[in-house]
């Protein structure tokens, strides 16, 4: 560029003739819209992120489990069966809402602090299985 006539890209390299982009420096930015408002600045600023690694739970809380009989053991299984949780890919997280008034024995990946109280109380018994997997 601009190596003179016989280059084939002589005396003006190319820029043409005169204006804002032929300068040195010049040009615009890659975010000017010819003075309309730019779309980075018409979108709302996002804030935070997304954690790419957080695990997701099916959750079941404890007073849904009155469907099923006294001394019982359940496990992901007899959850999916009843309806209460809609995939098995899944790990399940049992929450503390609602009451328990039966002893059964729940094989979860979690349990909430109220949820195992709950649990115990009535009875039965809160067994986390294995560590959560990962979707």
């Amino acid at each position: 560029m601009g190596r003179g006539l016989g280059s084939g890209q002589g005396r003006y390299a190319g820029r043409g003739s005169k204006g804002q982009k032929s300068r040195s420096g010049g040009g615009v930015s890659p975010y000017f819209e010819g003075g309309q408002l730019p779309l980075v600045k018409r979108l709302a600023a996002q804030r935070g992120f997304t954690n790419i690694f957080r695990t997701e739970y099916s959750v079941v809380n404890v007073g849904r489990l009155e469907l099923f009989e006294p001394d019982t053991v359940i496990d992901q299984d007899k959850l999916l069966e009843k309806g209460l949780i809609s995939s098995s890919r899944k790990p399940v997280k049992v929450l503390g809402s609602g009451e328990l008034d039966r002893s059964l024995t729940i094989r979860a990946e979690k349990f909430s602090a109220t949820a195992k109280k709950k649990i115990e109380s009535a009875g039965g018994r809160a067994e986390e299985v294995g560590a959560a997997k990962a979707r």
